[in-house]
């Protein structure tokens, strides 16, 4: 079954269940993936549709922190609550040591030698870290890496 699939089977599940939050986040990633499809005249692949998510959740996640920040706590919680339910269809994250090989690797293949290189590593780790990792904590790694 397709991720795209597995969206709609659990919108409708959702549905069933009557759970509004829940049934609302997804609406808003089914949204937002037509959207894509729509704009760009192509059906999204696997990898299409997790760069979708992450993105939405980086939304939720940078909006709760400012909702925060202004003393909100009620709608920081709905953006969590969103972040909670998107984040079931990212791939499982990498732990800090294959995240540190990726790293080692991609400055290997790249041949980057100091943080003006830093532009080619994050060239070849990004598509393989997709989705698996947070790019700001990656791009800090790799900044700490190559600045050494």
């Amino acid at each position: 079954m397709s991720l795209k699939d597995r969206i709609h089977d659990d919108m409708k599940a959702a549905m069933r269940a009557r759970e509004a939050a829940r049934l609302s986040a997804l609406r808003l990633l089914i949204a937002a993936i037509r959207q894509r499809e729509i704009d760009e005249r192509v059906d999204l692949d696997e990898a299409g549709v997790v760069a979708i998510v992450e993105k939405l959740v980086k939304q939720r996640r940078d909006a709760a922190a400012q909702y925060e920040a202004a003393g909100r706590e009620d709608l920081a919680s709905a953006e969590r609550l969103e972040v909670d339910v998107l984040s079931v269809y990212l791939p499982a994250a990498l732990d800090v040591a294959e995240l540190d090989a990726m790293i080692e690797a991609a400055i290997a293949d790249s041949g980057a030698q100091g943080l003006a290189d830093m532009g080619k590593a994050m060239g070849v780790l990004k598509p393989r870290v997709a989705g698996r990792a947070d790019m700001a904590e990656v791009s800090r790694r790799v900044r700490t890496r190559l600045g050494a």
